[in-house]
């Protein structure tokens, strides 16, 4: 499997994280499994029909979907036939460029996206399709939702170690406000959002430690309560056991 990531143009930077491409090949022959981040995006299949969300959904040749923010992991099965581009947008920011229902009807799911909104697949095979996705974005970018994104910039910052009930009180909204902000333009509640950054910072300590360090000195140090604690979130979130990972 070959898989690579490129940036999209400083202009669309606060909006989309990464643009991505993922292509089989002849020894490919398995499920592919990813990790909640927080983030929709949107997906144009290349290659043959490819099944995802854990054999729930399948994606057509030629078509785009639109993929909701997760809360768990989520699998595709990648055979050598695979070729998928993708679109990892920043939380929040599929309103920026789409009028859609509420973010939170497609939690956990990859849908069919309108076929007046999706993208060209002519324009994906002479290898410049990174100018074709800025293009696409630029001329849809409008600030619907940057009401929330100094809220979302806390939690990131913060990597999740904020209460609901701190994080609308610093940016004056009442919790309701926030659990429908939240909802609508990123599909997650504000709980679920914190508690994916912080399983995200949990992962990065334990990928990138040098020497062992002890599970309970992550768990402190993210915010955890104990060792049991984060263990049972990652398993949840991920499906794996810590020492698996």
């Amino acid at each position: 499997m070959k898989y690579k990531e490129s940036k999209p143009s400083k202009a669309l930077t606060h909006y989309i994280h990464t643009y991505w491409e993922l292509k089989g090949e002849a020894s490919s022959h398995h499920w592919e499994r990813i990790f909640p981040d927080g983030c929709p995006g949107l997906i144009i299949n290349l290659g043959d029909s490819c099944t995802t969300d854990n054999g729930r959904a399948i994606m057509e040749h030629g078509k785009t979907y639109v993929v909701g923010a997760m809360t768990t992991y989520k699998e595709s099965f990648v055979s050598e036939n695979t070729h998928l581009v993708g679109v990892c947008l920043q939380p929040a920011a599929f309103s920026s460029f789409f009028a859609y229902a509420p973010l939170s009807e497609l939690k956990n799911n990859t849908v069919l996206f309108d076929r007046n909104l999706s993208f060209e697949k002519d324009l994906f095979f002479n290898g410049t399709y990174t100018n074709y996705l800025n293009r696409f974005f630029t001329e849809r970018k409008n600030d619907a939702s940057m009401s929330l994104a100094p809220a979302v910039t806390t939690v990131q910052a913060l990597k999740g170690r904020i209460t609901v009930e701190e994080l609308a009180k610093q940016h004056g909204f009442s919790i309701r406000q926030l659990e429908r902000l939240f909802n609508d333009f990123i599909g997650l509640t504000p709980k679920e959002y914190t508690n994916i950054m912080r399983l995200q910072n949990a992962l990065n300590l334990i990928a990138s430690q040098t020497e062992p360090t002890a599970l309970l000195d992550i768990a402190f140090e993210c915010g955890y309560y104990d060792h049991s604690h984060l263990t049972n979130a990652i398993k949840h979130h991920t499906g794996f056991l810590p020492s698996k990972l």
